[in-house]
């Protein structure tokens, strides 16, 4: 069965599920492709290159901006982090679709690139960003606390950040609420498979 290959943008505050939404849909759809970041700080812990991130040195990074091979880009703590625009162009050009997890910033950066291009690139056609939320607030706060990761200090930051992200919700085509994980995730998979044409 022949599918539209989709250019998916997700965000969503910090605990709401969307790295898990993500890896589920990746298990269950295999035509489904994540795209990696480039960045120019150093790999933590496990991390490897071309599998979590595309470790760059700083001057190739900043030779891939004058090349404009990026599709958004950010400077965050000294380190650069970008989305490259060919990785996403061959996956569309094959039948696949491509997901992208990136903040309420560069979905923005992504969002207004898109808008430039003519009617007719497959970036453009395929384009769909879709905006996960929490319940609410404090459901929100709830589950950051459960997780007992993170410092009360930095438990405060991420629901500050929440609320402005979250504000900036209606920026996007689709929202989605993570009341309840499998609840959500039929809602992802229904909006993916009609855009797509899999009904």
């Amino acid at each position: 069965m022949k599918t539209k290959p989709l250019f998916i943008v997700m965000s969503a505050p910090s605990g709401c599920g969307k790295s898990t939404l993500i890896d589920m849909l990746l298990q269950e759809y295999h035509d489904i492709v994540y795209s990696i970041s480039c960045t120019t700080r150093e790999p933590r812990g496990e991390e490897e290159d071309g599998l979590d991130y595309h470790f760059l040195a700083k001057e190739r990074f900043e030779q891939l901006i004058n090349e404009n091979a990026f599709l958004e880009y950010a400077k965050v703590h000294d380190n650069y982090y970008g989305t490259l625009k060919a990785p996403i162009v061959e996956v569309l050009a094959e039948g696949n679709s491509m997901i992208l997890d990136i903040d309420v910033q560069g979905a923005a950066k992504v969002r207004d690139y898109v808008r430039s291009l003519p009617n007719t690139d497959p970036l453009k056609i395929g384009y769909v960003d879709i905006f996960i939320n929490p319940p609410s607030l404090e459901e929100l706060r709830e589950r950051l606390e459960h997780r007992g990761t993170d410092s009360r200090a930095v438990i405060e930051k991420r629901l500050h950040n929440a609320e402005g992200e979250m504000s900036r919700a209606g920026e996007y085509m689709f929202q989605v609420t993570n009341d309840d994980l499998a609840i959500c995730y039929k809602r992802l998979c229904d909006l993916i498979d009609a855009l797509s044409g899999r009904m």
